[in-house]
């Protein structure tokens, strides 16, 4: 039963359209290399505990037709003791250095020139509330679960929350990022295709929190500017 309902939700799953490991954005490659990295560092460790199980398993396994021995205890191994205390820092270490340094690059792109936009970037206030996503725009304009950016140029959003602590989440662009009520929380990423991508509040928010959903449509800056003056 348990094996037809995990079969289920695989095939539930495969027809979903949230993409994480499709970026579109300067932001969302930098997210999908840590991914990959710290996939092939899983990996790596499972591939050798593997190889060691199977190799114990087939060394001291259980033969009624040997004769019976007995194990003879060894002294210790320095080196043996050493390679399995300094390896898994080492593999930490391969991990947090680039960790580390997208995380500072990602807050450093965030942090500078917060007063305004130049002609390179655009600034988006985004305000949460249960159950719709608020979009506005520096001239103005305003638009609901329905977010258009220019591709090629950096979008910088501000959000807040008007009740409950939400989570913007545009996977193909962006990672998540809790949206505060009193509080300002700010993103940052450069798109770099066109296309339709979808978004959605990441946390639990209510009883309709299914309905927390956007669309993020990327276009060119001509047919961005186009959208600005209708809206």
């Amino acid at each position: 039963m348990r094996k037809a309902g995990l079969f289920l939700m695989l095939i539930l799953l495969s027809g979903c359209n949230i993409r994480v490991l499709d970026p579109a954005s300067d932001t969302a490659e930098k997210l999908t290399d840590l991914i990959y990295l710290s996939f092939g560092l899983m990996m790596l460790v499972f591939i050798v505990v593997i190889i060691l199980f199977v190799r114990f398993v087939s060394k001291y396994r259980d033969n009624s037709e040997s004769k019976p021995r007995t194990i003879k205890d060894d002294k210790e191994n320095k080196w043996l003791e050493l390679t399995w205390t300094i390896l898994p820092f080492i593999l930490l270490a391969i991990l947090a250095v680039p960790t580390i340094k997208a995380t500072y690059d990602l807050t450093s792109s965030i942090s500078e020139n917060e007063e305004g936009s130049s002609g390179d970037e655009i600034i988006i206030d985004v305000e949460a509330q249960r159950f719709n996503w608020k979009f506005t725009y520096e001239n103005g304009s305003t638009s609901y679960d329905e977010l258009v950016l220019p591709v090629g140029k950096k979008v910088k959003f501000r959000l807040t929350s008007k009740d409950v602590i939400h989570s913007f989440w545009i996977p193909s662009l962006a990672g998540k990022i809790d949206v505060i009520p009193g509080k300002e929380t700010k993103l940052s990423f450069r798109p770099s295709d066109t296309g339709t991508f979808q978004g959605k509040c990441a946390e639990f928010c209510g009883a309709e929190h299914a309905l927390m959903r956007f669309e993020t449509r990327v276009v060119s800056n001509f047919e961005f500017q186009q959208w600005l003056k209708q809206e």
